[in-house]
């Protein structure tokens, strides 16, 4: 049935806008306006998000990023079955970056999460003064008026009004006088998008080459920049001769760009930049740059011997995070006890379209085109930087080649401006991928030491868990070497399993060089570390490990984290809404091992592992199937993911995500690793830095949960199960643990 919610237009406004940090409903700007004021003549605009014109073109503004997740295409699909919107006759355009969408930041797996309820106010409220409108036009009682498939109807009569017509109507209407508004939402039964694989509507402009991304922009008169940066973070230029870069044809000037201080947050790096009137004319100029360099405090970074310190740190006590009954007691009495150290390096972004930006300083005013996950933030950090006024910064929005959490960092962005400031010109900087990999705002290298006391039937009855990585709030503040509760939610204060006696511990790290939100962040070796130590409890019990998870996770429950004095910030979302249920994780393990042929038997040095876990309000569980050669190479015919991501609205979209976090995973695991020496990065490209390709890709089968839960993230919570499965997978082949990422092959030979 329909559902009504009563509220008053002050109600929706403030409700939502406590939720989201957005205005909706009949807001405009900043003011409640009535309908006449917020619409020309022939274009009705009920709210930030929508627009239909005489014509009945319906136009929606999508306000985050687009970057493979068809977020572009998910929210206004929202708004759109709301509003009973034909979808073929829907526009959708990108919305510039400003406070009056609400958030923008594509990232944290929250564009549906935050925007599906406020979409759906948008087009219920919008489709309701259409139905207003008409029912003004004929004379007849609203009640009686019903839109339906871009028109609005006369139920007893059968009369009918296309949008366009209507719309002409509703622009020139006031609000009712009442401060009541009664929204009626459909009911999931009647929905015709939401739920549905509706193709994402940059496809044809994408398959044609036509869509444009950050390279793709180009401005009379632009300037082409690439910069030098110091190689080791925190160094500045001591000295520098660009004689033989000026002789380069087309380069035009070479200009220097202050270093920011460390932490240098979302703020350019500094160094050298050759302007040029074409890009391979400013990279050649660019190796031609003669310079000496102060390579300052982080000059000695070693990340073998961080490594070690790391290790060290994760054996002592750290900072208790949760705590429960005695782990220490309960350890000594266990009639068995197991350890194992785990370790995940660094690892860098590498999207496909390295950041890039361009800018126009004129008459003290900045606009922007760039392939940003956070344009407010960009336009904040812009802002500052040139020492301008916030209203005078205008940030557009292109599409993102990738972006896994590196482009909601606006230092690239910033680079422009300021060479744009400098050169008087408009100017766009494009990263090469020796620079993208080089100066990354890295994911953290972690170390983790886990103990368990088994009861002599293999029940686990302690758990001890210590977590070491230098946290990512080190790039924006000094002298930080502890997690934040947001990080350690990410897999220690909220493990799942049923055990009596927990201990998770923190312990410190300070960071030396730029540590940044990378795709599932801290849930990567969390998961890892958690995931990996399940499987070999299992085995040390002489269980499968798909029914050790089953006893691990116990009944169904709720995990009350008030009652276990935890600070956990559940990604932002509140925890009546968003519980920690170990009874969907359970029904995610039982969803996998169903379909994914586990415990069929296998020739020798193969092998299946399972991993489940809960990261961004979703439970996911994976099984994957590995084959290692006599040298120790692992291929991955087949992985099966099953997921509770809560209601979806794109399921077409949950598949892609689901399956390219399978390819990360792989990568994580099999293959990537950033090393550091004397500071420098050693990696440069995909040659030393590598990722899975397409001879690695296995079938992936993703089974989704039906599910009228609150939506839940998707592109970030299939990552973390991944690595793990793999390497509980090797072990059933080969009887080698892997504790440490990336899999070395020499471990894995046939002897």
């Amino acid at each position: 049935m329909t559902t009504i919610v009563n509220m008053s237009r002050r109600g929706v406004v403030k409700g939502i806008a406590g939720m989201t940090g957005l205005v909706l409903g009949f807001h405009v700007g900043s003011r409640i306006l009535p309908f006449a004021a917020a619409a020309t003549p022939t274009t009705f605009v009920p709210n930030v998000y929508l627009a239909i014109d005489e014509t009945g073109l319906v136009t929606i503004v999508a306000h985050r990023s687009e970057m493979g997740t068809g977020i572009r295409t998910g929210l206004p699909m929202v708004l759109a079955d709301e509003l009973e919107a034909d979808w073929t006759r829907v526009k959708v355009i990108q919305a510039q970056g400003d406070a009056k969408y609400g958030d923008q930041n594509t990232d944290g797996s929250r564009s549906v999460r935050q925007f599906y309820q406020p979409m759906r106010v948008a087009g219920a409220s919008a489709r309701q003064m259409l139905e207003a409108a008409a029912a003004h036009m004929w004379g007849v009682t609203v009640n009686d008026c019903r839109a339906r498939n871009h028109m609005v109807v006369h139920v007893p009569t059968g009369r009918q009004v296309a949008f366009g017509d209507v719309a002409k109507v509703a622009a020139t209407l006031e609000v009712p006088p009442d401060d009541r508004l009664e929204l009626r939402f459909k009911p999931a039964s009647e929905r015709r998008y939401v739920g549905k694989p509706i193709p994402i509507v940059d496809l044809n402009d994408i398959v044609r080459g036509k869509a444009i991304y950050g390279i793709d922009v180009v401005l009379p008169g632009l300037k082409y920049a690439s910069i030098e940066r110091c190689p080791v973070y925190g160094g500045t230029i001591s000295t520098f001769d660009a004689t033989e870069s000026l002789k380069v044809p087309g380069v035009e000037k070479v200009v220097a760009i202050p270093a920011a201080a460390i932490p240098s947050g979302f703020n350019p790096l500094g160094g050298i930049a050759v302007i040029a009137s074409n890009t391979w004319a400013a990279q050649q100029g660019r190796e031609r740059l003669k310079i000496t360099w102060d390579f300052g405090a982080n000059a000695s970074h070693d990340s073998d011997a961080y490594r070690a310190q790391l290790e060290a740190t994760a054996k002592q006590s750290g900072r208790v995070v949760r705590n429960q009954g005695s782990v220490d007691s309960a350890l000594a009495s266990a009639a068995r006890r197991v350890s194992a150290d785990y370790f995940v390096p660094y690892y860098a972004h590498a999207p496909m379209e390295v950041p890039t930006a361009t800018a126009n300083v004129a008459a003290n005013k900045c606009e922007i085109w760039a392939p940003t996950q956070f344009p407010q933030g960009a336009r904040a950090t812009v802002a500052a930087v040139l020492g301008l006024p916030l209203d005078d910064v205008t940030v557009n929005v292109t599409l993102l080649g990738g972006g896994f959490g590196r482009k909601s960092k606006p230092d690239y962005v910033a680079e422009a401006a300021v060479l744009s400031r400098l050169v008087g010109a408009p100017v766009k900087v494009t990263w090469t991928r020796e620079d993208e990999i080089r100066h990354d705002y890295y994911h953290a290298i972690c170390a983790q030491h886990l103990e368990a006391g088994l009861a002599a039937d293999g029940r686990a009855t302690s758990w001890l868990h210590r977590t070491v990585f230098p946290a990512i709030e080190s790039t924006f503040q000094p002298n930080i070497t502890y997690g934040s509760s947001g990080e350690l939610q990410q897999g220690v204060t909220d493990m799942p399993y049923a055990i009596e006696n927990v201990r998770c511990e923190n312990g410190p790290a300070a960071g030396q060089v730029r540590i940044g939100w990378y795709r599932s962040v801290y849930n990567i070796p969390h998961a890892f570390a958690v995931c990996s130590f399940a499987d070999e409890l299992a085995h040390a019990a002489g269980k499968d490990p798909v029914e050790y998870l089953r006893e691990l996770l116990g009944q169904p429950r709720k995990l009350d984290f008030a009652a276990m004095h935890v600070d956990y910030p559940n990604y932002g979302a509140s925890l009546d809404a968003y519980p920690v249920d170990t009874g969907r994780l359970r029904g995610v393990l039982d969803l996998v091992a169903r379909n994914s042929e586990w415990g069929r038997p296998l020739p020798p040095r193969q092998g299946r592992g399972v991993a489940v876990h809960r990261s961004f309000l979703t439970y996911v569980a994976a099984i994957v199937h590995v084959a290692v050669g006599d040298d120790g190479q692992v291929a991955i015919p087949r992985i099966d993911v099953a997921l509770d991501c809560g209601l979806v609205v794109n399921p077409d979209r949950v598949r892609a995500q689901f399956e390219g976090a399978a390819i990360m995973g792989i990568s994580n695991a099999l293959y990537s690793n950033i090393s550091i020496k004397q500071g420098r990065i050693e990696q440069s490209n995909f040659s030393d830095y590598q990722v899975a390709r397409t001879d690695i890709t296995p079938q992936t089968h993703i089974h989704i949960v039906e599910s009228s839960a609150p939506p839940g993230g998707v592109g970030e919570p299939g990552v973390p199960p991944i690595a793990p499965a793999i390497c509980n997978a090797i072990f059933a082949a080969t009887g080698r643990r892997i504790r440490a990422l990336p899999v070395d092959p020499a471990a894995l030979k046939a002897t």
